[in-house]
């Protein structure tokens, strides 16, 4: 069980965890041991969460998630299995936290009086400024 908060906790079989062959420095133990992980989760098919998280999930632009919704991660950061297997999970838990944060809703607001004066005067201003640069006639 992947625990994201109190009451989200998506089970091991929605998650497929699959060990490939990680990429980059690491000698000979590179082309013989997989040990970079690469996590697959279905969003949108998963049986614990909530609609409004789906479809956050969807707004969301990161490159990780397809448009279907299916989320994949690759970790290879270390060269352990376990290690990669935990640092997959703990970013998988990571989005969906992000996702579960209803976003707030911009409330517009007017300039006050006082602001709109003061960019009038200051336009005013900048004005007399560039009329003064011309050049000076006999």
């Amino acid at each position: 069980m992947l625990r994201i908060n109190d009451e989200i906790e998506i089970p091991e079989s929605e998650i497929e965890l699959n060990a490939i062959r990680s990429q980059g420095p690491g000698g000979q133990n590179v082309n013989k041991v997989a040990t970079a992980i690469h996590l697959r989760f279905d969003s949108q098919a998963s049986s614990v969460l909530p609609d409004n998280v789906k479809a956050r999930l969807l707004a969301m632009s990161d490159h990780r998630i397809s448009s279907d919704g299916i989320i994949n991660i690759k970790a290879q950061r270390s060269r352990s299995q376990d290690k990669n297997r935990i640092d997959a999970l703990g970013r998988l838990a990571d989005l969906l936290q992000k996702a579960l944060v209803k976003p707030t809703v911009r409330k517009r607001t007017k300039p006050s009086r006082k602001a709109k004066e003061k960019r009038l005067a200051d336009k005013l201003h900048r004005a007399q400024v560039k009329q003064t640069r011309g050049k000076i006639v006999d």
